[in-house]
Formats: structure tokens, C-alpha cells, sequence
């Protein structure tokens, strides 16, 4: 799976997701987000990841943002830190 450079395969984007770095924590399983798009948007922590992931400012996430509101999205996928910085390095995500 990973080569002795310690590079893993990462969950990449699905067509409709975007990176996005948390900035701020709104509490009631709100966060807000920097998306990769150039967006700033309030995400929600959908119930199945509340009780199982932490989310914390400056995390990595995958969201993805409502048809209907494009100003809100749900996250989809938490990144680890080594994973986050490695995401960094190969330029998916800039600060």
C-alpha cells in the first residue's frame, strides 16, 4: 500500500467534494471551513462521525457542499495530521 517513503494512497475528492481546513468551531456540530475552492462555508458533522471523530481547527477535511446552498456543506472525511501535511507537500491544499 505505501512505498518506504512513508507515501499512502490518500482518499482522494469524489466528483462532487472538496479539500477544505477547518477554521473555526461554531458548536451544535457546526464548523467553518476554508474550502480549496476559494469559498468560505459553514460544514456540518453529520451524526454518524459526531461521536467516532474529532474534529479540531486547522484538521483536513473532504465536505461536500449542498446543491441547494453553496454556502453550506456536509464533511464527508477527516484526514489524519500525517496525512494532512502529506496532502500539503504534494500541493492539494494550499495554506
Amino acid at each position: 500500500m505505501s512505498d518506504d517513503s512513508g507515501r499512502k494512497d490518500l482518499r482522494m475528492p469524489d466528483d462532487d467534494e472538496v479539500f477544505a481546513v477547518v477554521t473555526n468551531m461554531l458548536g451544535a456540530n457546526r464548523v467553518k471551513v476554508r474550502c480549496m475552492d476559494g469559498k468560505e462555508r459553514t460544514a456540518r458533522i453529520p451524526g454518524k462521525m459526531q461521536k467516532r471523530i474529532w474534529i479540531r481547527e486547522d484538521d483536513v477535511v473532504l465536505i461536500e457542499p449542498w446543491d441547494w446552498q453553496d454556502e453550506k456543506a456536509d464533511i464527508t472525511w477527516r484526514y489524519e495530521k500525517q496525512e494532512a501535511d502529506q496532502l500539503r507537500k504534494e500541493g492539494h491544499i494550499q495554506e
